[in-house]
């Protein structure tokens, strides 16, 4: 891509990411979590922010290389602690009303040949010490987003057919491409998106249906919906009204499923990214709502570490549509990244709900909403489920079955 051009698109995805996904405003503060290799991008949009209003943006820096050092050389127990010090600032932060970017660009082999109980014991304590800064995220309380940007390891991953220099430009405008960067107009492009899936998102919220019952190669599920539940799309509120987009690309609807009514199997459609590991090929098999077996045919000792990192990453915690036919997955590229392959297909996520998907949720205590059936867990994990063969039906309160999926896209 041409240097010029180049410029000129990197700062249009910088500009969107504060005004559509972090919409920021004057005299607030933003924490950006970033890895090194997305330094130019992190820098772009600390310019953006300050120039939308932003009071502080400060940058919290990780480095691939050195986390794979201490996975491969620190003593055992490096991996049951963390630094609280930082996790109280964060903390501190959102107490602050202050708003969190993550620019997410992981490499998915960073972990590959590290002893899964190595990783399984830091994720778990990494998670139980993130508990109350994940809360304000959870019940929607300050405005937080996630981005991504290439780096050499992830766009290799996608693009091992091309060289460094050139997988890099390749993964660069397949993301200015799904984040409309190449319109006339990338902000009114977005906002034109944005009422689609809301339009979606209303229909669905009308319908209420009880459950959805999910046909498709290797899946045969059931999905209860608890009373009271809410779908919602791209777009998200914090008390005061401040609407902003947590994930940039989106093409999802989604809800919570009742805890503990999932029936069936479903099978996985795209290979999973976990803690530096792949998971591919793989299946769950549920009653009751509970995960009683599984299989894989790559990861499958990660995917068992996931499933057991607490009783509630044995449920579910969240249920998403996303149409076959749509431009993530039109382009027919598998990103080994969550957060565009799960806008690329149907998705499901293993552990905690989100209590603003639930009526009254986010002002319930967690026994309140363990009653009205919304799982709880120090994890949340989507997996892509959808595929071109996938239909889905919606069952309505009298028991009618209606079509909303067939051939994997909207009826």
């Amino acid at each position: 891509m041409e240097k010029q051009r180049f410029e000129t698109c990197l700062d249009r995805y910088a500009d969107l990411v504060v005004r559509i996904g972090l919409n920021v405003k004057k005299g607030k503060t933003l924490w950006i979590n970033a890895n090194l290799d997305s330094a130019v991008f992190a820098r772009k949009v600390v310019e953006k922010a300050y120039l939308a209003g932003a009071k502080n943006v400060h940058l919290d820096w990780n480095d691939e290389a050195a986390t794979r050092t201490k996975y491969e050389l620190a003593p055992d127990e490096a991996f049951t602690e963390v630094p609280m010090w930082k996790i109280k600032g964060m903390e501190e932060l959102m107490e602050g009303e202050g708003s969190y970017l993550q620019i997410y660009a992981p490499n998915p082999d960073l972990l590959k040949g590290i002893s899964p109980e190595r990783i399984a014991a830091a994720n778990k304590v990494s998670a139980e010490a993130h508990k109350t800064f994940r809360s304000y995220l959870y019940k929607g309380t300050n405005i937080w987003a996630m981005a991504s940007v290439p780096t050499p390891s992830w766009a290799a991953k996608v693009f091992p057919e091309l060289s460094a220099d050139a997988a890099v430009e390749a993964l660069w405008e397949k993301i200015f491409e799904v984040n409309r960067v190449y319109s006339e107009d990338p902000v009114a492009a977005w906002e034109d998106h944005l009422s689609f899936l809301t339009e979606r998102m209303n229909s669905l919220n009308a319908k209420q249906y009880k459950a959805l019952h999910y046909r498709g190669p290797g899946t045969e599920l059931t999905i209860r919906l608890p009373e009271g539940h809410i779908w919602k799309a791209a777009t998200s509120e914090i008390p005061d009204g401040t609407r902003y987009v947590p994930n940039m690309p989106t093409e999802e609807v989604f809800t919570m499923p009742h805890k503990y009514g999932v029936d069936g199997t479903v099978a996985s459609t795209l290979p999973l990214n976990y803690m530096g590991n792949v998971i591919d090929r793989f299946s769950l098999t549920f009653e009751k709502g509970r995960i009683v077996s599984f299989s894989a045919e790559e990861g499958y000792e990660t995917l068992k570490r996931l499933v057991d990192m607490d009783e509630g990453s044995h449920y579910l915690g969240e249920v998403a549509l996303v149409p076959h036919k749509s431009p993530i997955s039109d382009l027919g590229i598998i990103f080994y990244n969550t957060m565009f392959d799960e806008n690329a297909s149907c998705h499901l996520a293993v552990g905690n709900a989100y209590p603003y998907t639930l009526e009254g949720g986010t002002a319930m205590t967690p026994e309140e909403l363990e009653t009205r059936g919304a799982n709880q867990s120090l994890t949340h994990v989507d997996f892509m489920i959808g595929s071109g063969g996938l239909d889905i039906d919606g069952e309505t309160a009298d028991g009618t079955l209606e079509p909303l999926f067939r051939n994997g896209n909207w009826v």
